[in-house]
């Protein structure tokens, strides 16, 4: 008789993932913390500062349909330290800049092109292939290594305080390196493979067997979404797949990106020192760790039961933007980083979720690649936008708008999607026909 794994080997594969996570996206999202230094070493306009953030993210969304296919052919153990050292050694590289198209090239090419090979779209296309229930939690534990990424700008300035940024560079991308290659060389695998899958206390050959025992007590729709095998060409064929790309676009696109590529600078412009503001951001980081494992109620409540009043709540925490007019009340800046980080934090996992519950299986890696476009798309636009606008304004009001509105447009598709009329959440009891 074959022993059963004392430790399911699925929570290894996401342990490596988490710390990937953190690690490789606390490169980017530390630029909130660079941006205002750099602007002041060279002098140059945050429109044309910020679009090194922007140039970033159109790169890596146009790569992470590429890097799911690689991740598929060459295994993780291959790619993953490839895109690392990319990565690492791009930032690395920053430290010998002074001309914007070398932060263009290094930050926003090399960077992003090894950030999206070790990014949310492989990852979660691996992590995938081992969960099928509580893909709610799951995902909010990936999105908790996102959070935490956040968290790390209050050490990113500190490593600039203390040493120059230049020298805070070349710490972060090498140290990014020395942890992230070894760990996925010796531990990550794609698949279960021959290993004993665990789901809830069940012993499943595959996978994909879950999908049968979910059409037993669903509509003749549901089985009949359940019942398809997704591929790339299948799902652009479907109205649900533009809905979850318009989310894409307007939440994890618009609506994060000018987030976390100015609220430090915000925050400064209000009268804020430098330590204070990246505090501030620190706060709305772990704020949105907790969010992320909170958006495991989606397991038990649905996804937009969890997702909709999150863009609602993200909406509300923006609106207080509009009061912060100075450092006399420094509460509501913590309010807003708590309020706007536990919502937003929330949003990035059901999403993710709703996605692997729709379109999962073998070719889950392209599809969700393709939706990330639609990440990159506004994430392209909307640093250097909100940068753009506060140079000819003086002014964020106009950025803080286009956030409200985004999370807003997000409710509003997800409401439109109500995925629970496509596919029963995995692992919840299924509706008994009347």
């Amino acid at each position: 008789m074959k022993k059963r794994p004392r430790i399911f080997y699925g929570w290894v594969v996401l342990a490596i993932a988490f710390i990937t996570i953190v690690l490789g996206y606390s490169i980017r999202n530390t630029f909130s913390v660079f941006y205002p230094t750099i602007v002041e070493q060279f002098g140059w306009g945050r429109g044309n500062t910020a679009l090194m953030f922007s140039i970033s993210i159109i790169v890596y969304g146009f790569v992470a349909p590429v890097a799911g296919g690689l991740v598929d052919r060459f295994g993780p153990r291959l790619v993953l330290p490839v895109g690392a050292c990319l990565m690492g050694g791009g930032i690395a590289l920053c430290s010998l800049a002074d001309a914007q198209w070398e932060f263009y090239l290094l930050y926003g090419v090399m960077g992003a092109v090894g950030l999206s090979l070790i990014g949310v779209t492989p990852l979660t296309a691996i992590v995938s292939s081992w969960f099928v229930e509580k893909r709610g939690l799951v995902f909010g534990i990936l999105g908790a290594g996102f959070g935490a990424s956040l968290v790390t700008a209050s050490i990113a300035q500190f490593l600039i305080s203390s040493f120059g940024w230049q020298t805070a560079y070349v710490i972060i991308g090498l140290f990014s390196i020395g942890v992230i290659v070894p760990i996925c060389i010796l531990f990550v695998r794609s698949s279960p493979g021959g290993k004993q899958v665990l789901y809830n206390r069940q012993i499943q050959t595959s996978p994909e067997s879950l999908t049968l025992n979910e059409l037993q007590g669903t509509t003749s729709s549901e089985a009949k979404w359940a019942g398809t095998t997704w591929t790339l060409s299948r799902a652009l064929k479907t109205y649900h797949f533009w809905l979850l790309f318009g989310i894409s676009f307007c939440t994890l696109g618009l609506a994060q990106q000018i987030a976390i590529a100015h609220e430090v600078y915000f925050f400064k412009d209000v009268g804020f020192e430098p330590m204070e503001a990246a505090t501030i951001y620190s706060v709305f980081g772990v704020a949105f760790v907790v969010g992320t494992l909170c958006s495991s109620l989606s397991d038990r409540l649905g996804r937009e039961m969890v997702f909709i009043p999150s863009c609602l709540l993200s909406a509300g925490a923006a609106s207080l933007l509009f009061v912060i007019q100075d450092t006399s009340q420094p509460w509501m800046a913590f309010l807003f980083a708590v309020c706007f980080g536990l919502s937003l934090g929330a949003v990035g996992p059901v999403f993710f979720a709703t996605m692997a519950d729709l379109f999962g299986g073998k070719y889950f890696g392209s599809i969700l690649g393709t939706t990330t476009l639609g990440f990159s798309l506004g994430g392209s636009i909307s640093p250097w936008l909100a940068g753009f606008l506060h140079d000819k304004t003086g002014s964020y009001s106009v950025a803080f708008l286009i956030v409200i509105g985004s999370m807003v447009a997000s409710a509003m598709l997800m409401w439109l999607l109500a995925p629970r009329k496509l596919r029963l959440v995995p692992g919840r009891a299924p509706r008994q026909p009347s």
